[in-house]
């Protein structure tokens, strides 16, 4: 049975690469990745450390982080599992929960968290490097 999933699972997620709607595994990251520089540009501007690390080493913060985190990605990811049950329903015209949630959550959580950490150092690098330009 468990086997059963496994198979369906990864020939569905293998099947979504070339088949329809494919612009969406190309377009809901990069929307995601362009929230998560935002996100870090700003993170860089109030000089908070890097976004995923923080969340990981540090409690107190945790939470509220999740939390902003969350309001720039929601809209992202509601978007993935909408166009996940329409290709599903298209495709094979059934829909299957855990795969929408896998699918959305791949295409739109991890790019902004994979994204908004060096983005806030890139940005805070250029800062820093811009700022002695200025003064020299």
């Amino acid at each position: 049975m468990i086997d059963e999933l496994f198979a369906r699972l990864w020939a569905n997620l293998g099947g979504r690469v070339g088949g329809p709607m494919t612009f969406r595994l190309v377009l809901q990251p990069l929307v995601a990745a362009i929230f998560g520089v935002r996100a870090g540009i700003q993170d860089a501007r109030i000089a908070r450390p890097p976004y995923f690390w923080t969340i990981l080493t540090s409690p107190a913060d945790r939470t509220q982080l999740l939390q902003e985190g969350w309001k720039d990605v929601a809209m992202v990811l509601a978007v993935a599992v909408f166009i996940d049950v329409v290709y599903q329903l298209i495709v094979f015209r059934w829909v299957y929960p855990f795969e929408v949630i896998l699918v959305s959550f791949l295409l739109a959580c991890v790019p902004y968290v994979l994204i908004r950490g060096p983005a806030n150092r890139i940005a805070r690098t250029g800062r820093q490097h811009g700022g002695q330009r200025r003064r020299a």
